[in-house]
C-alpha cells in the first residue's frame, strides 16, 4: 500500500499515548542531508592495496541471525481497522526509541577520535549541511546527536506528531517521515559499518539484524525508503547495501 496515495483517506484515529524516549542534547536545527566520497588515492610508489575484507554482518552465521523467522513483510502490513498515517508514526516512534538505546550502548565506542566522520561505507562519508547551508564533515557522535535530537523534537511537537484524538495530521507529514527515514538509514549504515564488531561482542546481533530488516521492509512497504539511499552509488556504495541483497536473497525482504 502506498502512503503517499493515501494522503486523501480519512485521518480518525484512536489516540496514542504521548510517551517520549530520552535522546542526547544537541543542536536542534533540522538536518538536511549530502554524501561526500572518501576516494583513496594511490601515487606509483604507494603499495598495492588489497581489497577489504568481508564486513562480519555479511559473514554467516550472523548475517542469519535474528529473532524473528520467515518474511519481515508479513508484520509490517496495515492492521484492519487502522489508520495508515497513525500506522507510521507509531513504527516511526517505536524505530526511533529502539534505535536511539542501542547507539546509546554503543555511544561511548563511537567517539570523536575513533568516528572522525559518518562513515557508511569504504569510500562513503554522510556530510551535514548546516545553517550556512554548506556542506560540512562532522565526527559521526555528533552527527547522531543532531539527527535524534532533531527527530525528538518533532516527535514532541504536537502538530508533526499529534497524540490526542481529533487532531489530523499535516499533509505533509509524508514527506516528513520520508526525511525521517532517511536520517534514520544513515545511523543504521554507520552502526553496521564502524560498530558491528562491538554489537557481537555484545551478542545483540540478532536484535540489531531484525530491528534493520523491520526498518527496511516497513520502509519498502510505505515508499519511506529510496534504494538509492540502501544503496548508494556505483563508486561510493552504502555498506548495508548488500546486506540488503543477501537478506532479499535469503527471504527475508520483499515477496
Amino acid at each position: 500500500m502506498s502512503f503517499f496515495n493515501s494522503i486523501g483517506r480519512s485521518m480518525t484515529r484512536a489516540p496514542r499515548a504521548p510517551k517520549r524516549s530520552p535522546t542526547p542534547t544537541s543542536a536542534t536545527f533540522s538536518p538536511t542531508e549530502s554524501t561526500s566520497s572518501n576516494h583513496n588515492t594511490s601515487t606509483p610508489s604507494s603499495p598495492v592495496v588489497s581489497a577489504p575484507a568481508k564486513p562480519l554482518y555479511l559473514c554467516s552465521p550472523f548475517v542469519e541471525a535474528a529473532l524473528v523467522k520467515g518474511n519481515f513483510k508479513t508484520i509490517v502490513m496495515l492492521p484492519k481497522y487502522v489508520d495508515i498515517m497513525e500506522w507510521v508514526a507509531v513504527n516511526v516512534y517505536d524505530f526511533y526509541t529502539n534505535l536511539n538505546e542501542f547507539y546509546g550502548v554503543l555511544s561511548e565506542c563511537c567517539t570523536q577520535q575513533s568516528c572522525p566522520t559518518m562513515s557508511a561505507g569504504q569510500t562513503l562519508n554522510f556530510t551535514w549541511i548546516n545553517q550556512d547551508r554548506k556542506s560540512v564533515n562532522l565526527p559521526a557522535p555528533t552527527y547522531i546527536d543532531y539527527v535524534m535530537s532533531w527527530l525528538q523534537n518533532l516527535l514532541d511537537d504536537e502538530s508533526v506528531f499529534p497524540t490526542k484524538s481529533g487532531q489530523d495530521f499535516a499533509p505533509s507529514f509524508p514527506a516528513t517521515v520520508k526525511h525521517v527515514y532517511r536520517q534514520l538509514l544513515r545511523v543504521f549504515a554507520h552502526l553496521y559499518h564502524a560498530h558491528y564488531h562491538q554489537i557481537l561482542h555484545l551478542r545483540s546481533e540478532p536484535h540489531f539484524n531484525s530491528l534493520f530488516a523491520h526498518f527496511l521492509a516497513f520502509g519498502r512497504e510505505y515508499e519511506l525508503l529510496e534504494m538509492k539511499d540502501v544503496k548508494g552509488s556505483s563508486s561510493s556504495p552504502v555498506g548495508i547495501g548488500a546486506l540488503w541483497e543477501r537478506w532479499k536473497d535469503m527471504g527475508i525482504l520483499e515477496g
